[in-house]
């Protein structure tokens, strides 16, 4: 790919405020009118439908009982089902989930390295790391890479969503509460369960193909799902197969101190293509023992746009060399492939004497290849005239096996009148984490003062590289019944012992009353814990940099600095504060109301608070390391061969306090012969403040450097409010005949990009609204669809001047809706 040609210059189109206000006040009075004519009808109407929570499907996440349905339930759960994520018009796992869940945020940065291929995303507003992902109640694996970008959720190795695709879905349990005691490590936020599809009967191809009207973005996706007996009706084998393409968008701005090179900066979603295989099958070795597995393979290849390097900031020492090369300047382009694979497999059962029984062995790993193209090591170039233009940067990868027991049984008590769900179990796990070195190329510095290493991401070094491992042991006990016919309770206890940090113990307690059949109260309350990451222990990027006498500074020697992150258990780290990280602690508390005042309304509504205490945050860039008095003190305490210029690493340094509360309201409006109309209004209102931060290293404060490890952008933005604190989802969903049509309609509250500069640079950016809109016909096994996403082809507010990089990055990487504006798609799926 050359970026040096000029690219298309597409404004942001102009907001209509006023008509979207219009926009959106008609359709709430529609989703009122429809309630209350519904309700009118009711009245008059003497045979009236069965109550729909009836008819729910039966829940598996934050329970063991087998009766349990969403709106029973005892803690809050949105059910998900693959029509709901299909009719959002995106392919992307975690992308359908943002536009259908309020409380779950994905943004969409860019010029961010890998994090651009590998997004997180945040439910509650924690950390993209504090949700577990489950797929069929099984822990998946977590993703290689590390945000260390100044993105949301900066410091993480989340689970990768978009390498499950949407074909092998039946449907998403997402439990909103703390479920550490029933699961373990990581459900600080809640709990995703992806439940696949089963049996052999059935099956769908599928062709989409869209683009956004701006930008570019141009892509196509095929996709397979269908199902296959085994030995008559003994088992089933289900394959799923996703291949698709996206080109890149770009909605980059041209440099105001150089308008002659045109707009040259590419700026918005690399170019993917992926390649997914899903299985999943199960067999019956007799009536009451089953053999299962599922597992999938994946492989992206993504090319993210790094920022654009003009020819007038060349070094004068390799001015006319790279002049040569790139005379217009260059982009360079990091490709990151990215390889995940997982398999599951286990044999579950049920004795005579009706113990429930499951044993299982789980394998998941991420690997990640770095290079970076369409480049230049200017270090290389000085010393050797020229340099490679194309660098391997390296393989970071991580993986986990578990093998996990799952004991069940229902007792009948005769003090009781309903029967006691007890379940046990223990799990034992392992995790390793792994960074290979790349080209010596990619990580060259030399000599001469000039910038070293591969411009855009430096290879890791020898000095970056290990393998890491750890293991954990844990056992649970959980009990569930009904005290009353009225009064549900659950409780539950967990203890983990890992090698590397010792014991810890979470426990869960929750309750439901139901007053009448239509009204009922819950509540629960929770310990919680996160393990660190071995990513977050053991994850190192460090550059260098070679200072010539003339660059280095009064007092300081020439010579060879590093710079970058250090793992905590690096000496130079610990001389700077760090210390061994610590497992985050939670306590969770939800109240909450569920209300069917009439059978086609359901309401609900719960509020939380979630305290995280030793939260695991990357520090601030430490800069002026270089300086005598550092030099001096790293040297007292024996490094003296290895000099630093800056460093950052992970430590415990904050608390956090996240409140806030969630309404769903769902109704059904059936107009006979005119069709049916489902309107669902769901809202999320979440707040995170920092509550502590622990005092600054003594070994800082000596140093007198004015240096704070945690900063004013980290306290009151990324784990504050860089997050829309509000969000507000109405979806209505018409069928007539053979025709569904379907809109959503979001809005997304307003969030503040913080400086650390000066507060004057912090800038709030105003809520958006985003209107997704779609029609399908229904032909025999045939469904056509035409859709647009962003019909009104909203952006978010522009970034001020002193923020865009020169003009170049007009948009904050923080908008929760993305900003490549409205896009066109159509599918044709033939189904049986």
């Amino acid at each position: 790919m050359n970026n040096d040609n000029n690219r298309p210059n597409h404004q942001r189109s102009n907001k209509n405020s006023y008509a979207l206000t219009l926009l959106t006040t008609s359709l709430l009075l529609a989703f009122g009118s429809a309630a209350a004519a519904q309700d009118t009808a009711q009245s008059s109407n003497s045979t009236q439908p069965s109550n729909p929570k009836n008819l729910q499907a039966v829940i598996v996440t934050g329970t063991r009982a087998q009766n349990r349905t969403d709106s029973t339930s005892l803690s809050p759960i949105d059910v998900v089902p693959a029509s709901a994520l299909q009719s959002t018009g995106t392919n992307e796992l975690s992308t359908a989930l943002a536009r259908l869940i309020p409380s779950l945020n994905f943004p969409r940065p860019a010029a961010t390295d890998a994090t651009d291929s590998q997004r997180p995303a945040q439910l509650r507003g924690l950390a993209p790391d504090e949700v577990l992902v489950l797929v069929d109640g099984k822990r998946w694996h977590t993703s290689a890479m590390v945000n260390v970008d100044g993105t949301i959720g900066r410091g993480s190795a989340p689970v990768d969503l978009n390498t499950i695709p949407l074909s092998a879905i039946d449907h998403i349990e997402v439990l909103r509460d703390g479920a550490s005691a029933q699961y373990g490590s990581d459900a600080l936020a809640g709990v995703i369960n992806i439940i696949l599809k089963h049996g052999a009967q059935g099956g769908s191809v599928e062709l989409d193909g869209g683009r956004f009207q701006r930008g570019g973005g141009k892509q196509w996706q095929g996709s397979a799902n269908f199902g296959i007996p085994l030995n008559g009706d003994k088992g089933w084998l289900r394959i799923s197969l996703d291949d698709g393409h996206q080109d890149e968008t770009n909605h980059g701005g041209a440099d105001i101190r150089y308008p002659q090179l045109g707009r040259r900066q590419v700026f918005g979603d690399p170019t993917v293509s992926q390649h997914s295989l899903f299985l999943n099958s199960q067999y019956d070795i007799t009536n009451n023992i089953q053999f299962y597995a599922f597992g999938s393979y994946s492989s992206r290849n993504a090319i993210s746009d790094e920022l654009y390097r003009n020819p007038y900031g060349y070094p004068s020492s390799v001015k006319s060399l790279l002049t040569a090369l790139y005379p217009g300047g260059y982009q360079p382009l990091l490709q990151a492939r990215s390889t995940d694979q997982s398999l599951v497999a286990g044999v579950r059962g049920t004795t005579s004497g009706g113990w429930r029984w499951d044993v299982s062995a789980n394998y998941g790993g991420n690997r990640v290849s770095l290079d970076t193209i369409h480049t230049a090591n200017y270090a290389f170039l000085h010393d050797f005239g020229y340099t490679p233009t194309s660098f391997f940067d390296g393989v970071v990868s991580s993986a986990q096996q578990l093998a996990d027991v799952d004991i069940a049984k229902d007792f009948n008590l005769s003090w009781l009148p309903n029967a006691v769900t007890l379940a046990f179990g223990a799990e034992y796990q392992r995790n390793t984490y792994q960074i290979s070195a790349g080209d010596p190329s990619s990580y060259y510095v030399g000599t001469s003062g000039v910038s070293g290493g591969s411009q855009g991401f430096s290879g890791y070094s020898p000095v970056n590289t290990g393998s890491w491992s750890r293991s954990d042991v844990a056992q649970y006990v959980s009990l569930e019944t009904n005290l009353t016919d009225k009064l549900g309770t659950s409780f539950a206890v967990r203890h983990e012992d890992y090698n590397d940090f010792g014991n810890t113990v979470s426990g869960a307690l929750a309750a439901r009353y139901d007053f009448t059949s239509r009204f009922a109260l819950r509540g629960s309350v929770s310990s919680g814990f996160r393990a660190p990451s071995l990513a977050q222990e053991d994850y190192s990027q460090i550059g260098s940099l070679y200072l010539t006498p003339s660059s280095a500074g009064p007092g300081v020697a020439p010579g060879i600095y590093q710079t970058g992150l250090l793992p905590v258990s690096n000496q130079v780290a610990q001389l700077l504060g760090a210390q061994a990280l610590k497992p985050e602690r939670s306590h969770n508390y939800t109240v909450g109301a569920v209300f069917n005042p009439i059978d086609p309304l359901t309401l609900t509504f719960d509020v939380y608070q979630i305290n995280v205490y030793n939260r695991v945050v990357l520090s601030n860039t430490l800069s002026g390391l270089n300086r005598p008095a550092v030099v001096a003190y790293l040297a007292a305490n024996g490094v003296t061969n290895v000099a630093f210029s800056s460093a950052q690493y992970f430590t415990n340094a904050v608390d956090t306090r996240t409140q806030g509360g969630d309404l769903v309201a769902s109704f059904r409006s059936d107009f006979g012969n005119a069709g049916v109309l489902n309107s669902t209004l769901s809202y999320n209102y979440n707040r995170t403040q920092v509550t502590h931060v622990a005092a600054n290293p003594e070994q800082l404060n000596a140093l007198g450097l004015q240096l704070q490890r945690v900063t004013y952008r980290d306290v009151k933005g990324l784990l504050a409010n860089s997050t829309p604190r509000s969000k507000l989802i109405l979806n209505e969903n018409y069928t007539l005949g053979q025709w569904v049509f379907n809109g959503n309609l979001t809005r997304y509250g307003s969030f503040t990009s913080y400086s650390n500069s000066s507060y004057l640079l912090n800038q709030t950016y105003s809520p958006q609204w985003v209107l997704d809109v779609a029609g399908s016909y229904n032909l025999d096994n045939w469904t056509f669809t035409l859709g647009v996403d962003n019909a009104t082809n909203s952006y978010p507010d522009k970034t001020i001047a002193a923020n865009n990089v020169n003009g170049t990055i007009p948009y904050s990487n923080f908008s929760p809706a993305g900003f490549n504006g409205r896009y066109y798609y159509t599918k044709v799926i033939y189904h049986w």
